[in-house]
């Protein structure tokens, strides 16, 4: 979409100092930009790579100058670069269409301006929300609802009973609402306990490609409102996530845990059965909560069992020196 600097500047809010007619019809990275592609730099440090860019006009911090750019101040470049992608690369909307191969059931009720690809499958008693689309190849299971505008990528599959709230974007091969882990073992075998709970998730959620939420044994799964969900990542029965929180690629949360709101989890944690993650809590990157721990608010951990940041520095430099203290520790045996 062909917009202008004037008018960025005054959808963001924004000072502008420049050109306000400064074309603007795309962005990217300084140094692939054209010059009416839209940059940002977050600090001095990146300044030369702006300057030295073909595009014409940049984001940047408050009184940031470049000779020949016109420049939008924002305090938080990124935040406000990814604010403008969203609104210059709007997608135009699908046609509202059923296609022929689609199999729908009669008594779904499906919004007029919905899209519904090749090869969908919808069940009985399905609700599909204004301007939402389903892409090919996609399964939604009887009882569920999807709210408005979503999208769902090809392959995706809903069991029975997931609730979508608004604007939620699945992508291909996730999967919503199949059985939990859940057995009880008793005369010599596994019994499986009843997975009879639903998957609820509230607006504003994006679930990456190949990820799995399953429903809860007798409450419900719950995703919160805002939640952003990598790819490849489990999501075990009767979890519970607060609003906001962000959870990188195979991450797995045990049954019956539960983060709060604005939590962030870095890639290959391993969040074991009936945890606490607080509010605001960091968990870094490989890092593994065992059974029943509290992670408290605000806290930011590492390492396996996860321990504050600043005592797994701590150990972890120790550790690095273990060999060269074993070497000190045979020299002295040696000697005495």
């Amino acid at each position: 979409m062909n917009r202008t600097a004037g008018e960025l500047a005054e959808y963001l809010g924004a000072k502008l100092e420049g050109r306000a007619g400064a074309p603007i019809s795309g962005v990217a990275s300084p140094e692939r930009a054209s010059a009416t592609d839209l940059i940002y730099v977050e600090s001095n440090r990146q300044a030369d790579r702006a300057a030295a860019s073909s595009s014409a006009c940049v984001i940047a911090p408050p009184g940031t100058r470049f000779l020949g750019k016109t420049t939008v101040a924002s305090p938080h470049p990124k935040f406000a670069f990814a604010k403008a992608a969203a609104w210059l690369l709007q997608q135009p909307a699908r046609s509202a269409s059923i296609h022929l191969t689609a199999v729908i059931s009669p008594d779904a009720k499906i919004a007029a301006d919905a899209f519904i690809g090749p090869h969908v499958v919808v069940e009985q008693d399905v609700e599909i929300g204004a301007g939402t689309i389903v892409e090919a190849f996609c399964f939604v299971g009887r009882d569920s609802r999807i709210g408005e505008s979503c999208h769902l990528h090809p392959r995706v599959t809903l069991y029975a009973g997931v609730r979508l709230g608004d604007r939620v974007a699945v992508h291909s091969g996730a999967v919503i609402g199949a059985d939990g882990f859940g057995y009880v073992f008793g005369e010599g075998h596994y019994l499986k306990f009843p997975q009879v709970g639903a998957v609820v998730i509230g607006d504003d959620v994006e679930i990456g490609a190949n990820s799995t939420i399953d429903r809860g044994s007798l409450d419900d799964t719950y995703i919160g409102r805002g939640v952003k969900i990598d790819n490849l990542v489990q999501i075990a029965h009767n979890v519970r996530i607060g609003e906001h929180s962000v959870i990188a690629a195979q991450t797995g949360v045990s049954g019956s845990s539960t983060l709060g709101q604005r939590v962030v989890a870095g890639g290959q944690v391993g969040i074991a059965d009936h945890c606490s993650i607080q509010d605001g809590a960091i968990l870094g990157a490989q890092a593994g909560i065992p059974t029943g721990k509290i992670i408290r608010t605000g806290q930011t951990v590492w390492g396996t069992p996860a321990r504050p940041l600043r005592k797994f520095k701590e150990q972890y430099v120790w550790i690095a020196r273990l060999p060269e203290l074993a070497d000190r520790l045979r020299r002295l045996e040696d000697e005495g």
